[in-house]
Order: structure tokens, then sequence, then C-alpha cells
């Protein structure tokens, strides 16, 4: 058997190899790892765990690289990179995909429609990891409709923090499928994963609906996401001449492919600016596709590598009606009108089920996104637009929002408890029995 200075030392490990490990997508929070481990098999992370469990060496998985504060580092211990763990394969006739914990949803989508399928929601960036979407749960265009990407999984192939392979569904192992999607990495590492889908179309009308008065666009977003008109509905606010702010619906409806659209009884009701209004059709892969441009751009002009403190909030519709124009208002926000991008999302709650996804109160809610990009070279500028996110956030708190986790906002153990609230005892126990060292995902912060 390998001995334990191999599995989770690595002494020699390569100087690139340790940095990448000790970074990711936020560029905030710089961990350096002891050591770095790339699996090819479920049998190596048991092995990886089963040593570093009872030596209190921490864990953390690393699939994209795309944590925002250090979710997925771990200082002085060993980082378990899924990059090999890539296999996806299509099913058709049972109409499941599955896929490694390091393929990424551009593999996914790539086989699926292969075959005329596609998982029933997909995140928007599709170049982060299967498992690193599944652990936080993970929201797309569709999510309205049929809930978290989390919430399409039919089986996990996991690794607990004892080092025990587990396959779990929720038919079996019940408690530690719903422990691990949205769990944070908290209980075991996900290996494989078996992904529900469905017929996929060829085309799409997609719509572009632009509004100045906030009021009706979460009016009409409200409409959109309640009715079954669109299949995708998503929404951004966009800086206005004057410092004030637009707010665009981007809404997509199946292309039936023989007849046109009929565009009146699609958007006819909407209160939008209909001299603004943009139509087009795309294929289905063209649309999903689509962020991928914006990102080639970013990398060409440097903006992709520089520190990006993002937040994410959900929000009670009536709370956001009234929280996100005093939001974009403040001056700690202005930077985004320059450097930044910040989407809206209407939501069902009776659609989200993941049980550790934390929803607010009420039936109709709004996912907020601040997505910032801080300049390089710049420590305290970076402070500050952390200690801006947190400020939203309690603020989004008094009017009952809940964090997405995967945000640049400082957590302490008690501000996790308050986060889960009645499901935090739940998760506690689940943690004693998976993984009772507590040496997984300890970037979160959950624990003392």
């Amino acid at each position: 058997m390998t001995g334990i200075s191999e599995l989770v030392s690595r002494p020699d490990a390569p100087a690139a190899e340790l940095a990448r490990a000790a970074d990711d997508f936020g560029h905030i929070v710089t961990s350096r790892p002891l050591s770095v481990r790339t699996p090819r098999s479920a049998a190596e992370i048991q092995d990886v765990l089963a040593h570093a469990g009872p030596r209190r060496l921490p864990v953390s998985a690393r699939g994209g690289g795309y944590a925002l504060y250090g979710q997925g580092q771990v200082d002085g211990g060993c980082v378990v990179d899924m990059g090999r763990l890539d296999g996806t394969r299509c099913l058709p006739a049972e109409r499941v995909l599955v896929a490694g914990a390091g393929a990424l949803w551009s593999d996914v989508v790539r086989v699926a429609l292969a075959e005329g399928l596609t998982p029933p929601v997909l995140p928007d960036h599709l170049g982060g990891s299967v498992g690193g979407v599944l652990t936080t749960g993970g929201f797309g265009g569709s999510s309205h409709r049929c809930g978290l990407v989390a919430d399409q999984v039919r089986e996990l192939d996991v690794v607990t923090g004892t080092g025990e392979a587990v396959t779990c569904s929720r038919e079996r192992h019940r408690d530690l499928f719903h422990a691990v999607l949205a769990g944070l990495g908290q209980c075991a590492l996900i290996v494989r994963a078996t992904l529900h889908l469905m017929p996929a179309p060829a085309l799409v009308r997609r719509y572009r609906l632009y509004y100045e008065d906030p009021a009706a666009y979460f009016t009409d977003q409200r409409r959109l996401s309640r009715d079954d008109r669109f299949s995708h509905v998503s929404g951004q606010a966009r800086p206005a001449l004057g410092g004030s702010w637009d707010y665009v619906i981007e809404a997509v409806a199946p292309h039936p492919g023989r007849l046109p659209c009929d565009d009146a009884l699609l958007i006819g009701d909407l209160a939008h600016d209909r001299d603004l209004e943009e139509i087009e059709d795309l294929s289905y892969e063209e649309y999903l596709r689509r962020p991928a441009r914006d990102e080639r751009i970013l990398r060409v002009t440097g903006e992709w590598s520089r520190p990006h403190p993002w937040l994410t909030l959900l929000l009670a519709e009536e709370a956001a009606v009234s929280l996100v124009p005093a939001v974009l208002g403040d001056t700690a926000q202005h930077g985004l009108r320059t450097c930044g991008m910040v989407q809206l999302r209407p939501l069902e709650r009776a659609a989200l089920r993941a049980p550790l996804l934390r929803r607010p109160a009420g039936e109709r809610l709004c996912l907020l996104s601040l997505m910032r990009t801080a300049p390089p070279q710049d420590p305290d500028g970076v402070r500050r637009l952390v200690a801006a996110n947190r400020a939203v956030y309690e603020r989004a708190r008094e009017l009952g929002g809940v964090l997405y986790p995967a945000s640049a906002v400082p957590m302490a153990p008690e501000d996790w408890r308050a986060h889960f609230g009645h499901a935090y005892d739940g998760l506690a126990r689940a943690k004693e029995q998976y993984d009772p060292y507590r040496i997984l995902t300890r970037g979160y912060g959950l624990w003392r």
C-alpha cells in the first residue's frame, strides 16, 4: 500500500501545482497546501481520506477552481484535484448522464446534446466542475421551473471523511445524499454523479426586454416565472445615464422550427420598452455557450484574472423590489457600473428541493448577484469590497434574505449556525457521522 508520506505529504509536488491549489477564481484568499493529489479512482481518494482523518490533516476537493473566497483551499493540508475524474457518458434509453466530479459542465452539454438531450438545469458558466457546482446547489436560467442544478441528481458516488465509498440517492443512504447536495463539501467528496436528462430543443427564441422602472420589471419577471411561456428567465440591472440603472429581462422559449414564434402571445402583455426589445433565434447549444464569448474577452483584457469579490443573495421578491435599487444606489457599489455585472433571477420556492439550500420565507424569490471585479494590486480596495459585501448581507438578512454560500463574505461559525437555522443540528449530526475528524472542506469556516 502507498505510504502516508506519498499519499498526503508529497514534498516533491511541483511548485506550480501547489501555487495553483493555493489560489482560486476569487483571487482574495491564499492558503498554502502541504500537498496536492490527483486521483484517478475513488479508491485513491479513499486512501487519502483514510490516512488523513486520524492525523487530523485537512482535505479539500478542487474541481474547476471557481471558489470565490478560499472555500476550496486548505492551509497545511491536502488538496484533492479532481481533474482526472472527468469521464462523462450518456445513457439515452434511461435519460441519464453519468459524470465524474471533475468533468466540466461543457463536457456534460456536449455529450448530452449529441443524443438530443440536456439536463433540465445548467449553470450559466459551463467551465465549472460537476462536483463543485453540486456542493453549492447551482442555479441556471430554468431554475424558476426546475429548481437547482443539484435537484437534477439521481444518484451520487461519494467518499466520506472516514474514507468509506458510498453510493447514495433518495432511496439509498438518503441522509448522506441530502447532506452532500448543497452541503458545501462537509460530509463527503463527490466522485461521480448521475444526472436526469430531458429532450433538448433544437432552436430557441431569445428576448431581451428593457425597463426603466424596477417595479414594472419585477412585476413582469414574476409573471414570466409563474407561467409556462418561457423555459428560461433571468435578468440584469445595467448602468444607465445620469447614475441610474435600467433593468433587462432575458427570456427564452423553445422554437418549433417550422412556424414563426408568436411574439405577441409571448411578450405582448408586458410593460417593457418596445422600441428597445431585442429578439433573435439561436440553436440551443449556441444559447447555452453564450457566456464563453464574454469569458474570452475578459481573458484577453486581463479582467478574468483580477480579484472577484462577488456576492449572491436569495431574497423574498417583495424585499428585492426595494432592496435592489437601494443597494445599487449605494456609493460602495458604484464600481459595479464600470467593472461588474448585476444579475437578477426569479425563483419559486417550491421548485428548490435540496434541504440544505437556505431559502427566505415566501413563495416568490429573487436571486441577486453582485459580480464585481476589483483592481489588481489593491488589497485595501479588495478588503473594502468584501466589507461592503458583508454590509449588504447584513442589510438583506434584516429583511429575511439569506446568503448563497458561493460568495466572498467572511462567515464565522455563529454566522453559519444562524444561516442554517433549524437545519444546522442535522448537518452537525451528519458531520459527526461521516466526517468525525472534521477534515473536509474547512475553507467555509463552519466549525471551530
